[in-house]
């Protein structure tokens, strides 16, 4: 049961938590559903009521604004689109904020605009933190998954045993306050971007007769996750002297994939183009990481 201890005198009593989760699309409502069953109180908002209504059944409270879920609430969480909505609705809550009440904001947002709001917010006697995740639904319902946090270590740490049985892990960045959107966007090109070449991958093999299953068996023998690390090193330190595998034979292969696939794709026509301009620039023989590098 989610609880605090609290001394009164020679009694220690434990009090239920009472938290407000303002957005409760698929994330916000596993997080509902989660909190829930470890016994915390919890009030919903959401701009669609019918969603935070069908939480009602678990024992959620709805309020009907953001200023009443925040009344009473001795912790806050912000499960919406973009920062629009943050700053929208942050500023709806606070006549129903509490002092020193913190506001745990995991939208996927914009550093830039993250900084600007923890400056403002302090300035304001406002505790913000912004804290994405990268974790689905079905890992909000469980506690299970990964939550980033920038701010002071302090305030962190002084939230750390209850934010961390939300997810099961919770990676402090530090406390540049936009440091955990900025890993939150580059964790997310990863995995967007991988899934626009694992689909031209399954191209290539359709393309040379084998159905998904059967191209899928390439993973029994070849991880390249573990790679993925190192890889990014070698884009980031490119170009390398010695070359180890040219650009003109790395755009070689891509060649062959666009053949082999003989459909439109995703992602290869456009590493081709890359690889294209970098070898007019620096040529053939250049190491390959060099087209992926940038600025």
């Amino acid at each position: 049961m989610t609880t605090r201890p609290v001394d009164y005198g020679s009694a220690r009593l434990e009090v239920i938590v009472r938290v407000a989760v303002l957005g409760t699309g698929l994330l916000g409502s596993g997080i509902v559903q989660h909190l829930r069953s470890r016994g915390a109180s919890v009030t919903v908002w959401n701009r669609s009521l019918d969603k935070a209504r069908a939480l009602e059944p678990l024992g959620a409270v709805v309020a009907g604004s953001p200023a009443e879920a925040a009344r009473g609430a001795e912790r806050i969480h912000l499960v919406l689109s973009e920062d629009d909505a943050v700053d929208e609705v942050i500023a709806a809550l606070r006549p129903g904020l509490a002092d020193g009440v913190p506001i745990v904001d995991h939208s996927t947002n914009q550093p830039a605009r993250v900084a600007e709001r923890a400056a403002r917010l302090t300035a304001e006697g406002v505790v913000y933190l912004h804290a994405p995740v990268f974790m689905g639904p079905s890992n909000a319902r469980t506690g299970t998954g990964r939550m980033l946090i920038a701010g002071p270590t302090a305030t962190v740490e002084a939230l750390r045993s209850e934010l961390e049985p939300m997810t099961g892990e919770v990676w402090h960045v530090g406390e540049r306050p936009d440091l955990a959107a900025v890993y939150k966007l580059c964790g997310n090109a990863v995995l967007i971007g991988m899934a626009g070449v694992l689909g031209d991958m399954l191209a290539v093999g359709a393309g040379a007769g084998l159905d998904a299953d059967a191209t899928l068996r390439l993973f029994d023998h070849f991880q390249p996750g573990a790679a993925m690390p190192q890889s990014a090193r070698r884009v980031a330190s490119a170009p390398i002297d010695p070359t180890s595998f040219s650009l003109a034979m790395a755009r070689k292969d891509v060649r062959l994939m666009i053949e082999t696939a003989r459909t439109e794709l995703v992602a290869l026509p456009a590493v081709a183009a890359a690889m294209d301009a970098t070898a007019a620039v620096h040529g053939g023989a250049a190491d390959f990481a060099l087209f992926a590098r940038r600025g």
